[in-house]
């Protein structure tokens, strides 16, 4: 070989390998390219699908392909959720989940998939914090008040829920445990007729989100104890924590975030977070959830991995020591 065709040689071998540097960003930048679906496992124009709206439009936007949002509510959220579970593991199904459908269902009953293994977080989008309220004729003022009259008053309260196991009736629960008092439980078919019954006195207290109650509680119409969160909220700055109140383990509410089929490629799992935390950093977005005293975590997946364990583990032994069941 002579020397002009060796270093030919060299040289082409040289430039394949700055093209092949060159293309592998490329090649992990090819996501995506083509629809993507985010399965919302409850009913259209909830918490959830707002939520995935709000998501599936960044995402539309960034990569100028098609975002679907697909409502597939049943089973408490198991329906959808095995869905999810069961797509090919390629970054184009996504599922919104939540604290049911990843940390609690499968507590209560027998899945047909593993939500910690068959799905993998991406991003924790938003929690909607719960807040203790009391019927304003109840004469307690603060958590140990109700505590003390509880205490006193023995299986004559009674606290409502959205449904059973929904998130206010396994705080309620842990209440219960946490301050050894009894109270009785009266489930109901969603937030709104548990809400007119508090009001009209015929049950005394209930664990709500801070949603739903922000407007009674300023117009007086409930009372707010406590909110369920580490650090006061901004929309609620003189109700104080329960862990002011002596109770720092009680800490709720109904979460939601982006998950993915377990494989899913790492390259699409940080894309979709990355675009979906942008798509909360719009101030009009972000203010008006805030307003709404909904907090917006918002980090990584590892961070996310670790609250769902801890969430799994916190209500599994609230379910076992409660025999909450699902009816």
């Amino acid at each position: 070989m002579t020397v002009a065709r060796a270093l030919s040689l060299s040289l082409t071998v040289a430039l394949c390998g700055v093209a092949a540097l060159a293309a592998a960003p490329a090649r992990g930048q090819d996501y995506p390219t083509r629809a993507i679906k985010i399965i919302v496992p409850l009913a259209a124009g909830g918490l959830a699908d707002t939520l995935a709206r709000i998501v599936s439009q960044r995402l539309a936007e960034a990569s100028g392909q098609a975002v679907v949002v697909e409502n597939r509510p049943g089973g408490a959220g198991a329906v959808g959720a095995e869905a999810a579970a069961r797509a090919p593991a390629d970054g184009y199904t996504l599922l919104m989940g939540g604290l049911s459908t990843n940390a609690v269902l499968a507590h209560l009953t027998r899945l047909a998939f593993d939500p910690a293994k068959d799905l993998v977080p991406i991003i924790h989008v938003a929690t909607f914090p719960n807040v203790l309220v009391v019927n304003p004729g109840l004469p307690v003022k603060s958590v140990r008040e109700l505590v003390a009259y509880a205490q006193a008053n023995p299986g004559k309260l009674s606290y409502a829920s959205q449904g059973n196991a929904a998130s206010g009736h396994l705080v309620g629960e842990q209440f219960k445990q946490t301050a050894g008092i009894a109270m009785v439980h009266v489930p109901y078919r969603g937030a709104a007729p548990a809400i007119q019954d508090l009001i009209a006195g015929h049950v005394q207290v209930m664990f709500d989100s801070v949603t739903l109650q922000m407007p009674l509680i300023k117009e007086g119409r409930t009372r707010a104890l406590a909110v369920l969160t580490a650090q006061r909220l901004e929309s609620l700055p003189d109700i104080p924590t329960m862990g002011e109140s002596g109770f720092g383990q009680m800490q709720s509410g109904t979460w939601f975030g982006l998950f993915a089929p377990a494989g899913t490629p790492r390259a699409a799992i940080d894309w979709v977070g990355g675009e979906a935390r942008k798509a909360f950093a719009v101030e009009s977005v972000r203010q008006r959830y805030v307003e709404q005293g909904t907090l917006l975590p918002l980090g990584a997946p590892e961070e996310f991995a670790a609250h769902i364990a801890t969430e799994r583990q916190k209500w599994g032994e609230v379910i076992r020591a409660g025999n909450i069941r699902m009816e």
